[in-house]
């Protein structure tokens, strides 16, 4: 009979260090620098989207900033589950993906709030 602890079941010669390790400071640094960066800009644009161009704001621009919400609120759930060890990591590139989206979509929207032509 064959012996159960010689079974690999396919996964001989496979990485099998653990899902998420020990972060290096360089990563954390990134990741706080960007989602700092991307975290100011999201807030400048809802602000923008309620002060400009007058009193009160324009339906269009709350619309416009809800979706960005959105759009972060899936985004921060990622994050979550990806810093919970739910997600491999190849996922952060898709973090980093949509987070570049969002910023594009936040300059977007200032460039309409602030009527840039």
């Amino acid at each position: 009979m064959d012996d159960f602890s010689t079974r690999t079941y396919g996964t001989s010669g496979q990485d099998n260090r653990p899902l998420f390790g020990e972060t290096s400071a360089r990563d954390r640094i990134i990741n706080l620098a960007v989602g700092g960066f991307t975290s100011l800009v999201v807030l400048e644009t809802v602000i923008s989207s309620f002060v400009f161009p007058s009193l009160p704001p324009r339906p269009l621009n709350v619309f416009f900033a809800v979706c960005i919400l959105l759009a972060c609120g899936s985004n921060i759930m990622l994050i979550y589950w990806y810093r919970q060890g739910d997600l491999e990591p190849k996922f952060r590139n898709l973090i980093y993906y949509m987070l570049a989206s969002i910023l594009l979509l936040c300059l977007c929207a200032n460039l309409y709030f602030h009527d840039v032509r």
